[in-house]
């Protein structure tokens, strides 16, 4: 697998990606949070909250026991079993690809924030991690760091941590096994793509001329220097 790639299955709000896979898998292993939590090196607190926020975007995926003649435990839901296969499936389908899975944007720095930068681009001003004192960049943005919204839902600026947000609509939508990636007019000379799962494409309904928010973190987007 590529070492810039790490594959991530988008929810609507957060992303499934190798540590959460981790975490169920150590869930089922040993029969209790508290004892994956443990196994993994984490804290117990940060382990809960991290199945919460999933829990909250992928629906239920560990069942509590309490204790009692049978004592208590935790075990993996039927839907955490589904996650966790097509999370297998993304990693294998994309292993040889995800290089490829990326949009290429050219811009111009117009403002740094410490190793952040503001770089205008055709699609608009971007966010971007860029090497010191580099002016003209070209910006990469993968495919699986991309998360859509429908315009309506999208949630407003200052409530995410995803600070790019490019309206626009879906050109094109290639459908593999479990997941899919979509191209999204901004404006630019390319689109910019998103990997979702078809759950994602369904509750979305995205189909080409469907209109969408794309957003992405300034940290997932890297800058090199053309100059």
């Amino acid at each position: 697998m590529d070492a810039g790639f790490e594959a991530r299955l988008r929810g609507t709000d957060v992303a499934f990606d190798a540590t959460d896979a981790a975490l169920l898998r150590a869930i089922d292993e040993h029969g209790s949070l508290n004892q994956a939590a443990a196994a993994l090196g984490r804290s117990y607190a940060r382990a809960l909250e991290r199945l919460t926020e999933l829990e909250d975007d992928f629906g239920p995926l560990v069942e509590r026991r309490r204790g009692g003649s049978g004592g208590g435990g935790s075990e993996l839901t039927d839907n955490a079993r589904d996650l966790l296969a097509s999370f297998d499936r993304l990693r294998t389908a994309f292993s040889g690809l995800a290089a490829v899975e990326e949009t290429v944007l050219s811009g111009c720095v117009v403002g740094r924030d410490g190793e952040l930068a503001t770089v205008e681009t055709p699609a608009g001003r971007v966010r971007a991690l860029v090497p010191p004192e580099a002016t003209d960049v070209t910006l990469s943005v993968r495919a699986d760091a991309v998360t859509l919204h429908a315009p309506d839902d999208a949630p407003p600026g200052g409530a995410t941590s995803a600070r790019n947000r490019f309206r626009g609509t879906v050109a094109r939508l290639d459908s593999g096994e479990s997941v899919a990636l979509v191209a999204v007019d901004v404006g630019a000379d390319e689109p910019l793509l998103a990997l979702v799962t078809h759950a994602s494409v369904e509750k979305l309904g995205l189909a080409p001329g469907t209109a969408v928010v794309a957003s992405f973190k300034a940290t997932a987007t890297r800058g090199t220097p053309t100059d």
